[in-house]
């Protein structure tokens, strides 16, 4: 497996950990999943064009 290829699966874990559906992560709101997002929509995109 490449890098960006486990950069990828902890990414999407890492979402679906601050999902504001969790009992830990209710009160954050929705501002680390929106960032986590970010970054994986960066990284994806870096992913399918080859740089990474």
């Amino acid at each position: 497996m490449s890098l960006g290829t486990i950069l990828l699966i902890v990414l999407i874990l890492l979402l679906i950990g601050v999902v504001p559906a969790w009992p830990h992560s209710r009160g954050w709101g929705y501002g680390p999943s929106g960032l986590l997002g970010l970054v994986l929509v960066v990284v994806l995109v870096l992913f399918l064009m080859g740089r990474l």
